[in-house]
């Protein structure tokens, strides 16, 4: 169990700062274990022992990279809230660092724990505000439902069909999911 502040921690910290640090000063294809190490002032040993190789940490870091910053703003209504996070949740995702995050994210995760951490963010994004929308009185769809018609379709095109990707299609999304709840209110 990794103590909150202890050395594990700060293990953590210095090296994903120092991949971070790496990536946007030379890139990507210069990140290499002994380099990350120095920079973080570990051992080499220090890496393969917590992270098993460099894919692995890659992926960890591009985890705690997609990991959202701050709860979605409120806009006054579901419709705004969710239109708001989907563009950019889109623009993000798609933006050439977001590609390589996701890449690196699902790479470097032989059991499909990252994955599922990433979605899990999406689906706290989406739960936030379903949750204010409800205490307005709105119908709303649940979040698995907002899960299978928003992000999974914007994941999909972002990673296989990437034409097309702009603010009208996270916001037809977005209606589409909001008309579909309309015909079938939730309980």
């Amino acid at each position: 169990m990794v103590r909150p502040g202890g050395r594990s921690a700060r293990v953590q910290a210095s090296v994903h700062a120092a991949v971070r640090e790496i990536l946007s000063e030379r890139g990507r294809d210069a990140v290499t274990v002994p380099l990350v190490a120095q920079r973080a002032g570990v051992t080499p040993s220090t890496i393969y022992r917590r992270w098993g190789d460099l894919q692995e940490l890659l992926s960890d870091v591009a985890v705690e990279r997609l990991r959202p910053d701050t709860e979605p703003e409120s806009h006054g209504d579901l419709l705004s809230d969710l239109t708001a996070w989907a563009e950019q949740f889109l623009d993000e995702m798609s933006s050439p660092s977001g590609r390589a995050y996701i890449r690196d994210a699902l790479l470097g995760d032989p059991d499909g724990s990252n994955a599922g951490q990433c979605s899990a963010y999406a689906a706290e994004q989406i739960d936030v505000m379903l949750a204010r929308a409800i205490g307005r009185e709105e119908n709303t769809p649940d979040v698995e439902t907002a899960m299978d018609r928003l992000v999974a379709p914007i994941m999909y095109r972002i990673l296989f069909r990437p034409a097309g990707l702009d603010a009208a299609y996270a916001h037809r999304l977005v209606t589409e999911l909001l008309d579909a709840g309309q015909e079938c209110p939730r309980p």
